[in-house]
């Protein structure tokens, strides 16, 4: 039997490939298209606070989203990673200036300038990955930290992706969390 890390390493390297490849219109179509199903939807609408990562360029865009969020006063809560062994906290921000670039090179909360969020009642968490499966399984970066996140959290859990980087079945391990919810640009999935 393969190594599961070598074959997530390799599903990695071809949905970047993928990304890569989009042009930076057909990319800002698709973010936009991601963005407007999203933010219609009745979990965005009635959740109290967002948690959401700060997207690089190679990820769905979610800057947007964070602007929207504080606009529509719900609070928004970001990604610190605490240490490099696939643990982070999340940070109440209340707009992109109080923002850094840190771990990773990541955009992550300032914590002089951010709140802990310690109340997750009311939320939604918007996943990262560079792939889902129908089922809701994800290819994140490779470093863990959502896995252990999402272990222990209970709300909604909510997927955004390209159609072209959703798979019928990806391989996963014993602690990857499925997402209840997958948004695309062209149809909102829902999950087994």
């Amino acid at each position: 039997m393969a190594d599961i890390r070598l074959i997530k390493n390799e599903l990695r390297s071809k949905y970047r490939k993928l990304r890569e490849d989009m042009s930076a219109e057909q990319k800002q179509c698709y973010d936009q298209q991601i963005f407007n199903r999203l933010i219609n939807t009745d979990h965005y609408k009635d959740a109290k606070t967002i948690i959401t990562f700060v997207s690089t360029n190679l990820e769905v865009d979610t800057i947007q989203l964070i602007n929207k969020a504080i606009e529509d006063h719900k609070r928004v809560a970001v990604p610190k990673c605490t240490n490099l062994i696939g643990n982070m906290e999340f940070y109440i921000i209340n707009s992109l200036d109080d923002l850094e670039k840190s771990t990773f090179s990541l955009m992550e909360p300032n914590i002089k300038k951010s709140e802990k969020l310690m109340d997750y009642k009311d939320s939604i968490c918007i996943l990262p990955g560079f792939a889902f499966d129908r089922e809701g399984y994800r290819i994140g970066f490779g470093k863990g930290y959502y896995d252990r996140f999402l272990n222990n959290y209970d709300g909604k859990k909510i997927a955004v992706c390209y159609n072209n980087c959703i798979a019928n079945k990806l391989p996963r391990g014993r602690f990857d969390v499925a997402a209840n919810f997958i948004v695309t640009p062209k149809y909102i999935l829902t999950t087994k």
